[in-house]
């Protein structure tokens, strides 16, 4: 059975920290694909000024074209929001039909999950591999007592702790500081080309 891997988020930019994670997410997980879904409107953060979305998807394809078992998805940025992830994951079963699903997120998303637009049908469709970021505490049995059954369902991923952020990432060019090294060298390339984050 094929293994599926589905890394959502904003990438605006994408940087080392989520290449990083993916690689690791990919190889503790025998992943035959890992798609990368750009988001267009995540409801948790609709009052985010993001980046054009054709941008984004440009960097990513950058940050990610040397890898053949990473893919550009453009499940969000080419259907009407609200964009769920239940909604994207039932995107992804149709197109991938019989692969075991696996949903990536950070450890900051497990925490936050009973909160998520109907997580136990989320968990019902695929697998949950958690990413563990800088300080954070957290378990696959955390929430079991509000999703029972969540435990069976998650894998923790080892990985370095990068504490990269994006926003730290734009704060920093448009200062006109060096993010060499956080961001591929294609990614920079067409940051400063295009002008995508002033400067």
């Amino acid at each position: 059975m094929q293994r599926i891997g589905i890394l959502g988020g904003t990438f605006d930019p994408p940087h080392i920290g989520h290449l990083i994670l993916a690689e690791y997410a990919a190889e503790t997980l025998d992943l035959f694909r890992l798609l990368f879904v750009p988001a267009a409107d995540p409801p948790h953060k609709r009052n985010e000024q993001k980046t054009d979305v054709q941008h984004r998807l440009a960097m990513l394809e950058r940050a990610i074209g040397d890898n053949p078992r990473f893919v550009l998805s453009r499940i969000d940025v080419d259907r009407p929001g609200p964009h769920y992830s239940l909604d994207m994951v039932e995107i992804v079963q149709g197109l991938y039909p019989g692969a075991e699903l696996y949903f990536l997120m950070g450890g900051d998303s497990l925490r936050d999950l009973p909160r998520w637009f109907r997580p136990e049908a989320l968990i019902r469709l695929c697998r949950l591999g958690v990413m563990r970021r800088p300080g954070d505490a957290v378990y696959p049995d955390m929430h079991e007592a509000v999703l029972p059954g969540l435990a069976e369902r998650v894998t923790m991923i080892e990985a370095p702790l990068i504490g990269v952020s994006s926003t730290e990432i734009v704060e920093r060019l448009r200062r006109g500081a060096s993010v060499r090294y956080l961001v591929p060298d294609a990614v920079l390339d067409y940051i400063l080309a295009n002008y995508v984050y002033g400067r």
